[in-house]
């Protein structure tokens, strides 16, 4: 019976890792559709929180259909272009079809340089992991960053998962069937799975019991969303804990800024003979999750 079972199951990764007809118009409405579902994930407020709503934030999911790209073609140059114009039509869809919903408007855009800048290094990471079919300890050396991204996303979401159930349980099982799927599928021997299991577990575990408090790194329009110039400075009190910074001016002007822990700390914006000053908070809400409010100071 379990020979059986396993003939079936690898029967099944053969064909939705190398046996499906990966053309380019089913390249281009694959994109469509995996964009719409992601929109209506993000617009919809029931979805606000749970796994489906992380498909416009984390990678687990674009993950998963990157690999089915590339594990379908059939030479490396194949795999980036198809993988890139995949995400090149995916993701700014997602953003225009959230523009009637949002009170940002087109203002969402703004965020969208960052998947485009991934969507950029999907050619050669695409092209090169092409060669995880190859199912050698080369395809494990390729995996390997996957396999460390999928494990940290889903020790994550257990650790929210136990101290919320069952919020991020799908996203937890997923990550996690990720990982045992592709070394399945793209390894051979006990001991490239073995290994594949192994060592990206105790990378993430290292990780989380050395790393500080909070990691947290976003950009944010400002409250009273000033029109900021390039001569735009932040003055702030020196601090190892908060880091913020301009990073776009004109119509969409926005702050970066990063912190490792909880806090509130006063700062600055110097534009010629304009001053605004504000406060960041950077606290922890009901779900466990870092957050980040500024308000301008009285």
């Amino acid at each position: 019976m379990a020979s059986e079972n396993k003939s079936i199951l690898r029967r099944w990764t053969d064909k939705l890792y190398g046996g499906l007809n990966m053309s380019w118009p089913v390249v281009i409405v694959y994109a469509i559709a995996t964009a719409v579902v992601t929109a209506v994930f993000l617009i919809v407020p029931i979805f606000k929180n749970t796994s489906f709503y992380r498909m416009g934030e984390t990678f687990e999911a674009w993950i998963f259909f990157a690999v089915i790209i590339m594990a379908n073609c059939k030479k490396p140059l194949e795999s980036a272009l198809k993988t890139f114009v995949f995400f090149l039509i995916s993701q700014p869809l997602i953003y225009l079809l959230q523009v009637p919903f949002s009170w940002q408007g087109w203002n969402l855009f703004a965020y969208y340089k960052y998947w485009f800048i991934w969507t950029l290094l999907c050619l050669p990471m695409a092209y090169v992991g092409w060669y995880i079919k190859k199912r050698s300890w080369l395809s494990l050396l390729i995996l390997a960053p996957v396999l460390f991204a999928l494990t940290s996303y889903s020790i994550g979401a257990f650790q929210h998962t136990f101290a919320n159930f069952p919020r991020l349980l799908i996203t937890a099982v997923f990550c996690l069937a990720q990982v045992l799927l592709y070394l399945y599928v793209f390894t051979e021997t006990r001991v490239q799975k073995l290994l594949g299991l192994l060592l990206p577990l105790a990378a993430v575990l290292v990780i989380l019991f050395t790393r500080p408090q909070v990691q947290l790194s976003c950009t944010n329009f400002l409250p009273d969303e000033p029109v900021l110039t390039e001569d735009a400075v932040i003055e702030m009190e020196e601090s190892e804990h908060y880091r913020i910074s301009v990073a776009s001016t004109g119509e969409d002007s926005m702050i970066y800024l990063s912190a490792d822990r909880y806090g509130t700390v006063p700062f600055t914006i110097r534009d010629g003979e304009n001053e605004y000053r504000y406060t960041l908070e950077v606290y922890e809400d009901d779900d466990g999750h870092a957050q980040v409010r500024i308000t301008p100071a009285e």
